[in-house]
């Protein structure tokens, strides 16, 4: 049996993995922790990692960037193995989630959903096939409530096309508005779009002269990115230390 600690348990997705793992054999949520609804007197949950840990489990973290680094630090200290789908996490947040893979197992993913993983390799084979000089824009949309823009799915996949196509993070334009010239080769377009209650939709248009492609996953439910986030929660369980990700899980 696979014991999770479920950091952010009082959100939506904390929800959603509670249910996976009732809907999952072999796996279970022990304990929640959510600082800010303890605070506000919800009795179901932890205010911090340190009082609902106990050894022998699965750290599972869905919170907030400053979350996830106290959970990772957390995880490295205790031998506790972790996964993480937090994002909107900086370079630097980032950075000290993966450093805990060099004493736990760390699985890190932007999107736990199988959909999305088949989306990745969908985009590597497609910008194999076309020609360099194709265009390639992303959009993404998500929930009103949505914090972060653009969402982590969104970077995995612009970080996808960058290193296909040989270029940094500052080749990306995040939207654009005025008299901003003749598009260039050697930029990517991001666009964030919020409102509604939209789940997760993301699109991939590679543009050349005269035709056009698009790639394009939706999840029309939480329960896509849950139950791989429990998938996850068993994997890191018996996995030595180290930095997985969903081409692990989907070996």
């Amino acid at each position: 049996m696979t014991d999770i600690v479920l950091v952010g348990a009082a959100g939506r997705m904390g929800a959603a993995i509670t249910l996976a793992a009732t809907e999952s054999s072999g796996c279970r949520v022990v304990a929640g922790v959510d600082p800010i609804a303890a605070a506000s007197g919800d009795t179901r949950w932890s205010q911090s990692l340190a009082a609902a840990y106990r050894k022998g489990t699965v750290v599972v973290d869905f919170s907030s960037p400053s979350g996830a680094v106290a959970s990772a630090q957390f995880c490295a200290a205790n031998g506790a193995p972790l996964v993480c789908g937090t994002t909107g996490l900086d370079a630097a947040a980032e950075a000290a989630v993966r450093e805990a893979g060099a004493r736990v197992a760390v699985f890190r993913a932007s999107n736990f959903s199988i959909g999305v993983a088949a989306l990745r390799q969908l985009l590597a084979t497609a910008l194999q096939a076309v020609p360099k000089h194709w265009d390639i824009e992303i959009v993404e949309k998500h929930h009103r409530l949505k914090k972060d823009a653009p969402s982590g799915t969104a970077l995995t996949l612009a970080d996808d096309a960058l290193a296909a196509r040989g270029l940094s993070r500052d080749a990306l334009r995040h939207g654009r508005h005025g008299v901003v010239g003749a598009r260039t080769g050697a930029e990517i377009g991001v666009h964030a779009v919020r409102g509604g209650t939209f789940v997760g939709d993301h699109q991939i248009l590679l543009a050349g002269d005269g035709e056009s492609l698009e790639i394009r996953h939706v999840a029309e439910d939480r329960a896509a990115f849950a139950h791989g986030a429990v998938a996850a929660a068993r994997f890191v369980g018996s996995a030595p230390a180290g930095v997985y990700g969903m081409n692990d899980l989907l070996k």
